[in-house]
């Protein structure tokens, strides 16, 4: 019986077997989903196999009939996923996928308010006894000429619609029928300021009713209009208007046009004191620029307007005569002939800031002006030099 042999393996041997199993198991480990990936290929060729056919099928079919069998879309939500962000949610192959994005907020900063001629020129750091808001202001009594108050009265501003005390002065002297009617044109649209207005292109309504609108409530297209029908048309009254300010002594006025909403016109306190003497004479200025409301109808509509002037309607105040204006360029602006403590006195405010400031710095005149009507004369002249200062 033959003897049995022991073998020994040798270590090189073993250690090349152990690398062999080592790679054969990392390769089953890459195999199997990819086998798994193969078998599921079939399938997915005989899909692919069936819309071809599908297709063909299609393409022989009428166009009508294409449309009709179309695939209906994908079923989709959107979900809010707090501010700014949304998710939107939809099922694609058999799976929900959620697509989540984030919406930018662009923030617009606001424009800086325009500053006023006024204030550009640094008239508003002008200090008075009374610390009035409006840059340049003139107090006078229309009876003996004395200056109350002054403050940068030489000043010459944008007046805005102070303007049309002129243009209503100037209708009313030439004693143009009242009853004649006008009609609004898209040459009395403002493309100065891009304003709007209640008298729409074509609406047509009496000389008297455009220029109580115009006085009282400021109404553009209605100065616009009694300009432009002006016997001579509307270059003709812009001279008038200045031809106008000349005669009566106002040397630093100009006009461009019957508005006020262009910044070329413009005057100082000084000339529009002799402004409001002249426009006080006159009965149907005064009537109309202190009315505290009207109505007119144009066409089937019945328009109410009131006064740009809520101190017309203030028991405590005694107005002859009142207009207002503003543009950013002007700031607000007010000028009035009003009867305070027994006394017939021309105001004048210019640039004033904040819509209600011209109205306050009236309201500070007028009781300047009657706590000065009950002091001393010694008094009186110590308030008068303050106030002058």
């Amino acid at each position: 019986m033959p003897e049995a042999r022991s073998h020994r393996v040798s270590p090189q041997r073993f250690r090349a077997a152990l690398r062999f199993v080592t790679a054969a198991l990392c390769a089953a480990a890459f195999i199997a989903p990819a086998a798994h990936a193969a078998a599921k290929r079939p399938v997915a060729a005989k899909k692919t196999q069936s819309s071809a056919d599908t297709s063909k099928r299609k393409a022989a079919a009428p166009a009508a009939q294409r449309n009709a069998k179309a695939v209906p879309a994908k079923a989709e939500r959107s979900v809010r996923g707090g501010k700014n962000v949304v998710a939107t949610i939809r099922k694609q192959n058999g799976k929900t996928v959620v697509a989540v994005q984030r919406r930018s907020v662009v923030r617009v900063a606001e424009a800086a308010p325009r500053l006023s001629y006024g204030q550009l020129a640094g008239l508003h750091h002008t200090g008075d006894a009374l610390d009035l808001k409006s840059s340049a202001a003139l107090v006078i009594d229309q009876d003996t000429r004395e200056v109350l108050f002054s403050k940068n009265d030489h000043a010459v501003l944008p007046i805005a619609s102070l303007t049309k005390l002129m243009t209503g002065l100037l209708v009313s002297e030439a004693h143009l029928p009242m009853d004649e009617l006008i009609t609004i044109t898209q040459d009395d649209v403002d493309t100065e300021k891009g304003s709007s207005s209640r008298l729409r292109i074509g609406a047509t309504l009496s000389r008297g009713e455009l220029l109580h609108l115009a006085l009282m409530s400021s109404e553009n297209r209605a100065a616009h209009a009694l300009g432009r029908t002006y016997p001579g048309g509307l270059a003709t009254f812009v001279s008038m208007m200045n031809a106008k300010a000349s005669m009566l002594g106002m040397k630093d006025t100009r006009y461009v046009e019957p508005t006020g909403l262009s910044s070329r016109n413009q005057a100082s306190a000084q000339d529009l004191a002799l402004l409001v003497n002249a426009a006080s004479a006159d009965a149907t200025v005064r009537e109309l620029s202190t009315s505290p409301g009207y109505q007119v109808e144009v066409g089937n509509r019945m328009l109410q307007y009131t006064t740009t002037n809520r101190l017309v309607k203030n028991p405590e105040w005694e107005i002859g005569l009142q207009k207002t204006g503003y543009i950013s360029e002007a700031g607000q602006c007010l000028v009035m002939q009003t009867r305070v403590a027994g006394r017939k006195l021309i105001m004048v405010f210019l640039d004033s800031a904040g819509k209600l400031s011209r109205i306050g710095d009236a309201e500070r005149v007028r009781r300047w002006v009657e706590a000065k009507h009950m002091m001393s004369p010694s008094m009186q002249a110590a308030a008068q030099h303050i106030a002058g200062d």
